[in-house]
């Protein structure tokens, strides 16, 4: 149901700031038009022109209106963080003293709370939403808000207050138009939370009330999540029922060509459905997850090279026009001056004019490859500060039985001033301790069923190593952990550190799954390769094991 969400935020932010177009006109550009036309057919396409509008246009609220569809393409592919900065650039457009803005406004608190919503800041969504109803004058609107804060509240458990919410908009309902379609929804998400509250609570009558009135009305969107509902509510009572409504969302999921409701449907037919189905569901779970990691990753990256190419053709232009009219200057002045040597000038001129295009495209060949060397050692910081660490603390998190708010606060401070160094080329001191230091690390990923094991055979001498050597042998070591949580389905890993004259060894051992011959390395490994090489050292991986992998890791210490 995530993406069915973020549709309907995407919708009610596009009905909130076109709302009373006619009584608020608002200037449109053809760039403006075209991107509004591809928003549901190409939206990367739609994502390009509307940033040719924000960058381009004189209009304060058509910017305003442009980065919030941005911001709702960003959103709807997943890249929540790309798309509250894109929202928060909106807001500085718009003016909460003027009436003709809080359509825009509405929008953009609105896309604020649902990316909030979808990170589980939940605190800060309610803020959001607060801030909608503040500008929203539609009461179709605020009942949207509404239930969508009420969703926040069932999250974080507050189930009184949620349902004194639902309450409130069907008493609304009841009181104007008959809505069935609102009806239904906020029906089946009040009794869902009413059990969710109570598991004693009867809510089957409810919830295929709820369904009954979204199959009169076609409504397949609310189906998906009826279905949803019905398998939770059962899958305790009477899995049989709860396994005919998982197989229902799963078919209206393909058929609304929805993954991510999908993959809903998938993990609940894993649980519910007979043994010798799951490994048919889980393969299918498995491919459409990769799929829609890899599809949302390329999103990400291509909505930041639209933006940096946009950005670097303004700066380009602006560059040329400048050099263009200091040259039209000084060739006036050099014929006021030298009027009788015209021919040799014009000579001069096209001489120049050659080298100045050979020169100016030497310039940009070197700096496309500067930009690609960046934006490779970039994306390696990446994965190797903000991927890795945020999944050896999701690791610990998970399997810890009671959770340390320092430690755990001391953590993401840490990974989050490591992420912000990224921008800045700025390498880090390593401790002091650093054999304790790498030991921790590789402790973190021990669980209730893999055993982390360390053996310090010969103590490496840490201090004639640079820091930054260091800290590649920290990626390195922690590349290998997450590989081998993610692929190896090992129950037991030893490391083992010796040191023999100039030259430190690392072993690493498990009994896994090992490695297929079909084996190709991906990202992480890759950067593990070019890792080692900084710090001249070699990796070995013994690939004759029945059962297991062993990899030696070997570099000089000065």
């Amino acid at each position: 149901m995530k993406k069915h969400l973020l549709l309907l935020l995407l919708t009610a932010g596009l009905f909130a700031c076109k709302k009373k177009k006619t009584e608020i006109p608002v200037i449109t550009t053809p760039d403006y038009k075209k991107a509004e036309s591809l928003l549901n057919v190409k939206p990367d396409s739609a994502f390009y022109y509307f940033n040719k509008v924000a960058t381009s246009a004189s209009d304060s609220l058509l910017i305003a209106r442009a980065y919030n569809r941005m911001a709702a393409i960003q959103s709807d592919a997943g890249d929540y963080f790309g798309s509250q900065e894109t929202l928060l650039a909106s807001l500085k457009y718009l003016d909460e003293q003027k009436e003709k803005d809080f359509y825009c406004l509405s929008a953009d608190y609105n896309e604020l709370g649902g990316t909030s919503l979808s990170l589980k800041n939940y605190d800060a969504a309610l803020d959001y939403y607060n801030h909608t109803l503040k500008f929203t004058k539609d009461s179709g609107f605020k009942q949207i808000c509404l239930n969508n804060k009420a969703l926040v509240y069932q999250k974080k458990r507050d189930y009184p207050r949620a349902i004194e919410i639902y309450d409130s908009i069907i008493i609304n309902i009841n009181k104007g138009k008959n809505d069935k379609k609102e009806y239904a929804r906020v029906l089946s998400n009040r009794a869902r939370t009413k059990w969710l509250q109570d598991s004693a609570y009867q809510a089957g009558p409810e919830l295929l009330t709820a369904l009954q009135i979204r199959k009169d009305s076609q409504d397949y969107w609310g189906q998906n999540a009826s279905y949803a509902h019905l398998s939770d509510y059962y899958a305790h009572v009477h899995p049989d029922s709860a396994l005919i409504y998982a197989n229902k969302m799963y078919a209206i999921a393909r058929h609304l060509n929805s993954p991510d409701d999908e993959l809903e449907a998938l993990q609940k037919l894993m649980l519910l459905g007979p043994p010798q189905q799951f490994q048919q569901y889980f393969t299918r779970y498995q491919y459409l997850s990769d799929s829609i990691q890899t599809a949302r990753n390329t999103a990400k990256n291509q909505f930041a090279l639209i933006r940096y190419d946009a950005e670097k053709n303004k700066a380009e232009n602006l560059k040329l026009q400048k050099e263009n009219s200091e040259k039209r200057v000084q060739i006036i002045k050099q014929y006021v001056v030298i009027g009788g040597v015209i021919g040799l000038m014009i000579f001069a001129a096209i001489v120049a004019a050659g080298w100045y295009r050979k020169r100016k495209q030497q310039l940009e060949w070197e700096t496309q490859n500067r930009i690609r060397e960046h934006q490779l050692k970039t994306s390696q910081k990446v994965h190797d500060v903000v991927a890795n660490g945020l999944y050896r603390i999701m690791t610990e998190v998970e399997y810890q039985p009671e959770i340390e708010k320092e430690s755990l606060l001391d953590k993401i401070d840490l990974m989050y001033k490591r992420s912000r160094n990224i921008s800045y080329e700025l390498s880090e001191p390593s401790a002091e301790d650093f054999q304790t230091e790498i030991t921790r690390l590789l402790k973190s990923f021990a669980t209730d069923t893999t055993k982390v094991s360390t053996v310090v055979k010969d103590e490496i001498h840490w201090d004639r190593m640079k820091d930054q050597a260091k800290r590649e042998v920290e990626y390195i070591l922690q590349e290998l952990m997450v590989n081998m949580r993610k692929h190896s389905s090992a129950s037991n890993v030893v490391i083992r550190f010796e040191q023999s004259g100039n030259q430190a060894s690392i072993h690493y051992a498990d009994d896994g799954v090992g490695l297929p011959s079909e084996y190709s390395p991906g990202n992480g490994l890759t950067n593990t390769g070019n890792r080692i090489r900084n710090i001249n050292g070699k990796i070995t991986f013994d690939t004759n094991l029945k059962k297991g992998l062993k990899i030696q890791i070997s570099f000089p210490i000065s």
